[in-house]
């Protein structure tokens, strides 16, 4: 639609409209606005320079009779849970990131959650039956068998992201994460390698997070203390959140006033913890260390400067979006890509050297 000049009524343009100005047939106007390979770039060029102007809005229900391509893809991230600030801060940065790599390529984006928060209704079954997406981005730690078979049985592509799938044998799907192991590994032996023995782990309840990300983390500082001749093991469940580093402090300062060092799986715990242990006048790192996981750019501007376990996040969104191109495009659809990529340690100012 377009507003006539002096009349201010509104004016629709179309295909044969464009192809009119440009001085092509109307199908070279729908093969350029449909990207086909059939066509010159200087002549797609033209034409969606001129469908631009015009404000013409490409019809994608139309497209999709013709190509059977929607030219959108689906990010399924975990119900939000009361756990809203570790959900809207560390997901949603991930979030943004994966709806800026695909406009990059002129693909649109439906962002939401596995299940209807109201109704319980699956949200994935949707966008695959009313075909309105050509592939799947799967953020979320465990989509149970019926779906899976679903998905598979729908012959939409589709990639595992952040989270290593649990379904069956996961080698048979695409994914891409991070080794959550080699993650508690090194922050454990960081700090025993400072000189710090009684180290607390603060993990992540099974029952809040069905992934086994918090379980490889926690692996990782038992055997870090394994290795170094280290018997005492401090395993705390926790929420991830900010409260829940507050009210630990508050609820075992004689524990922690006994122990070197505090190993929080989240940096948003970890930055609850710093808070409540400087109002306990528990002088961090003097009086105890801490380090925290994910690496949030929070973690810099706070004092002392959070210590803590980067997670390739960019590096993620790279190869698992750009796989999922490949797999809409049909390009190497038999073989899967595994990519586990490696923490790495962020030495700042929150332990002790």
């Amino acid at each position: 639609m377009h507003t006539c000049a002096g009349c201010g009524y509104f004016m629709s343009y179309t295909i044969k409209d464009i192809a009119k100005i440009a001085g092509v047939s109307h199908s070279t106007v729908s093969r350029c606005l449909n990207d086909s390979p059939l066509v010159s770039e200087k002549t797609k060029e033209k034409i969606k320079k001129i469908a631009k102007e015009l404000h013409f809005e490409f019809n994608s229900n139309a497209r999709y009779l013709s190509t059977k391509k929607t030219g959108t893809v689906a990010v399924i991230f975990p119900e939000a849970s009361n756990e809203k600030f570790m959900f809207s801060y560390y997901l949603s940065l991930m979030m943004f990131d994966i709806q800026a790599f695909f406009e990059k390529s002129s693909i649109d984006c439906i962002i939401t959650t596995s299940r209807n928060r109201y109704t319980g209704e699956s949200n994935i079954l949707k966008v695959i039956n009313r075909k309105k997406v050509d592939g799947l981005i799967i953020v979320h730690p465990d989509v149970d068998d019926d779906i899976m078979k679903r998905i598979n049985s729908s012959g939409i592509p589709f990639i595992f992201l952040h989270y290593k799938p649990t379904y069956k044998k996961s080698e048979d799907f695409n994914y891409v994460t991070t080794n959550h192991y080699k993650g508690g590994y090194l922050a454990t032996e960081f700090l025993i390698k400072q000189g710090l023995k009684k180290i607390i782990n603060i993990s992540i309840a099974s029952h809040i997070n069905r992934d086994l990300q918090f379980e490889e983390r926690t692996d990782g500082y038992k055997s870090a203390l394994k290795d170094h001749g280290i018997d005492e093991e401090y395993i705390i469940q926790g929420k991830p959140n900010f409260n829940f580093g507050q009210e630990f402090v508050k609820k075992n300062v004689q524990l922690i006033k006994k122990s070197d060092a505090i190993f929080a799986q989240a940096d948003v715990i970890a930055l609850g913890l710093i808070k409540a242990l400087n109002e306990q006048n528990i002088r961090v790192p003097d009086d105890i260390s801490v380090i925290g996981y994910d690496d949030l750019e929070i973690g810099n501007y706070v004092t002392p400067a959070l210590t803590t376990i980067h997670q390739p996040v960019d590096e993620q969104i790279f190869y698992g979006c750009g796989r999922m191109i490949e797999l809409m495009e049909k390009k190497s659809i038999e073989e899967k890509m595994q990519v586990i990529f490696d923490p790495k340690l962020i030495i700042r100012d929150s332990c002790i050297k």
